[in-house]
């Protein structure tokens, strides 16, 4: 997996710790997974360059009981989901609290259905319209730059 590299750094996790991850299949296109790290729960994605929009795109979605696509669940949740970004030199890892994500209506709860993907903008994206800007501007506090 490309993003592991991108977790060990950007969660300060030593090289030799055993780590057992867990892959999500509904959201391999995305590298997605699970794993825990010294008691807390992580879910990881690897977000995509999309060619006529600026920002990263990344699927936010998993397989309910009847196995149709759905919002993450804030009932089935973790304590942070990564968003990786490996773009050529530029390199970068979103860890998002649980809480924030809920707070901005990315998880699905009793009161909200949530986002199936969401679009994340980096540090280093500039000259974005009023709408990405304004989502950078939250999101950019859980950013870690990890570029070479």
């Amino acid at each position: 997996m490309l993003s592991l590299v991108n977790i060990n750094i950007g969660l300060g996790i030593e090289e030799h710790t055993n780590i057992i991850l867990t892959e999500e299949n509904q959201n391999q296109e995305y590298e997605g997974c699970r794993f825990e790290h010294e008691g807390k729960r992580y879910r990881s994605r690897l977000a995509k360059k999309t060619p006529k929009k600026k920002g990263y795109f990344v699927a936010f979605y998993e397989k309910d009981i009847k196995n149709v696509n759905q919002a993450f669940s804030n009932d089935n949740s973790v304590d942070f989901t990564l968003v990786n970004i490996v773009d050529g030199n530029l390199r970068g890892i979103f860890v998002f609290p649980q809480e924030v994500l809920k707070q901005q209506g990315i998880l699905k709860t009793e009161s909200q259905k949530g986002k199936m993907a969401i679009r994340v903008y980096p540090s280093w994206e500039k000259d974005l319209n009023a709408t990405a800007t304004r989502t950078q501007k939250w999101q950019v506090e859980y950013f870690k730059d990890l570029s070479l």
